[in-house]
C-alpha cells in the first residue's frame, strides 16, 4: 500500500491553520525547517513517523486525524469531518445534503450488489 502524502500534508495544514500557527512557528515547535514543513504540507516529501507524532502533539490532534485517508478503519474521523462540514449549514442546506446523502447511499449499496453479482458470474 502506498501512502497518500498529499492527503497527510493537507490534513496537517488544516490542523495547523485551525491551531492558528504559521508554518514557521510549527516548524520551530517540532525542530524542523520551515521549508521541510512546507514540503510535508504539499506532499512533495515523505514524512517520518517521528515527525507525524511531533506534529500531532504540537497541534493537539491524534495520529488518526492526520492519517485517516490512509487508514481503512477511519470511520470515526470521517464522521467528525462530515460534522465539521455541516456546522455552518442552514436548515435548507442541511435538508438538501441529507437528501443527497440518502440517494448516494442507496446508489452505492445498489451498485455494491451489482458488483457482487458481477464477480460471482466471472
Amino acid at each position: 500500500m502506498e501512502l497518500d502524502y498529499k492527503a497527510i500534508g493537507k490534513r496537517i495544514k488544516i490542523a495547523r491553520i485551525k491551531a492558528d500557527l504559521t508554518q514557521e512557528r510549527l516548524a520551530e515547535l517540532i525542530d524542523i525547517s520551515p521549508t521541510h514543513l512546507s514540503n510535508i504540507e504539499t506532499g512533495t516529501t515523505r514524512v517520518s513517523l517521528n515527525t507525524i507524532i511531533s506534529i500531532a502533539n504540537a497541534l493537539s490532534v491524534t495520529g488518526d486525524d492526520l492519517l485517516c485517508d490512509n487508514i481503512i478503519m477511519a470511520k470515526v474521523q470521517f464522521e467528525k469531518d462530515i460534522a465539521l462540514l455541516l456546522e455552518d449549514c442552514d436548515e435548507y442546506e442541511i435538508r438538501i445534503i441529507k437528501d443527497m446523502i440518502g440517494s448516494l447511499k442507496d446508489t452505492l449499496r445498489r451498485d455494491a450488489n451489482l458488483r457482487t453479482a458481477d464477480r460471482n458470474t466471472h
